[in-house]
């Protein structure tokens, strides 16, 4: 009998295209999103890939009431990914309380339904946002690196979370945690059936690059050219979203089948390598063929200037390993962005 999983925001970015790989493990996926920064037509885009199409609810996971009626309509979850939070470093700034109430009530509710309904695990979506401008001796980050005050609310609300996951499992909760902090998701499925599709003006990089580039954007800005990096523009760790979905499914296997492991485990996922917003967005030039129109902005509040990963935690212990060429995932976005085009969406 197939394991059925919970994921919540599942329509969302990273959501759908972790439900995907679930599907094709051979899970058996139940989505909850309320829609706020994603649309109910992903899940056609879900189906069109696996050919299974998940149970959905639009449901927030803010309102207790509605969220334990979808265990109760749909008993048996094994195992929860947790992806339903609000996720803009800087509208974070603009709007802190909008972030403290969505991202730690959303997983306090789920945590006390955990118990109840039998459900034995939970992956939490956690950033690498925990670790602040980590020291140059610290870089590549590990998971031992220490976790420094916040930058944002945004990041201040995966710090709180991981610490009540914590908490909440010290306690003698009878459930297992792998929390995955990861670095930046971008690209798109290779089918070009889902992808990155931001409601109103993007937050993320690809996106506005991809924007820009089919002329929905004037112009594309990037933000400080001053920061202590090679070429002044701040430094990522881009991990290309199938690559991070399989990540979750390598981790939710290890939760449900390895019930001796420890309660609460935490995994780096990225690709151990360091790209700079100039090296991304040339390195998309040069991907598509298609010129953009950008031009460097005053710093943003809130940005980090240099962050990647060590992930080989991730490679020993879960198996995996990110595989995809940057070339390609830049190409996969350009792909996905043309096929919003040609359904008249962007």
């Amino acid at each position: 009998m197939k394991q059925k999983i919970l994921v919540t925001g599942g329509t969302g970015f990273i959501g759908s295209h972790t439900t995907v790989e679930l599907q094709q493990a051979g899970y058996d996926v139940v989505i909850i999103d309320n829609l706020s920064n994603s649309k109910a037509e992903v899940i056609d885009g879900i189906e069109k890939i696996t050919g299974i199409r998940p149970a959905f609810e639009r449901v927030d996971c803010c309102d207790p009431e509605a969220l334990e009626n979808v265990f109760q309509k749909y008993p048996g979850i094994k195992g929860i990914i947790h992806f339903a939070a609000s996720k803009a470093v800087g509208e974070s700034v603009e709007k802190p309380l909008l972030y403290y109430r969505n991202n730690i009530n959303s997983l306090v509710n789920l945590l006390e339904l955990m118990p109840k309904y039998g459900v034995d695990g939970i992956i939490f979506s956690s950033s690498c946002t925990v670790y602040g401008q980590p020291s140059n001796e610290n870089l590549p980050v590990t998971e031992k690196a220490p976790i420094q005050k916040a930058l944002s609310p945004y990041g201040n609300t995966k710090q709180i979370n991981e610490e009540i996951i914590n908490d909440y499992i010290h306690s003698g909760a009878p459930v297992r945690a792998i929390i995955l902090r990861y670095f930046n998701p971008i690209g798109a499925h290779p089918s070009a059936y889902i992808g990155e599709l931001p409601n109103g003006v993007p937050m993320n990089l690809i996106p506005f690059v991809t924007q820009t580039a089919i002329g929905l954007r004037k112009q594309l800005k990037i933000f400080g050219n001053d920061y202590n990096t090679p070429d002044g523009t701040c430094i990522r760790d881009y991990i290309y979203v199938v690559d991070l979905a399989k990540a979750h499914v390598k981790a939710m296997q290890r939760v449900l089948d390895n019930p001796g492991e420890e309660p609460v485990e935490v995994f780096n996922i990225g690709t151990g390598r360091g790209l700079s917003t100039l090296e991304v967005v040339e390195g998309f030039e040069e991907a598509t063929g298609v010129k953009l129109n950008w031009e460097y902005a005053p710093r943003r509040e809130g940005d980090i200037e240099k962050v990647w990963g060590n992930v080989d935690k991730a490679n020993k212990v879960l198996g995996w390993k990110a595989e995809a060429d940057i070339k390609d995932v830049l190409r996969s976005a350009w792909k996905w962005q043309q096929k919003l085009r040609e359904d008249g969406i962007q």
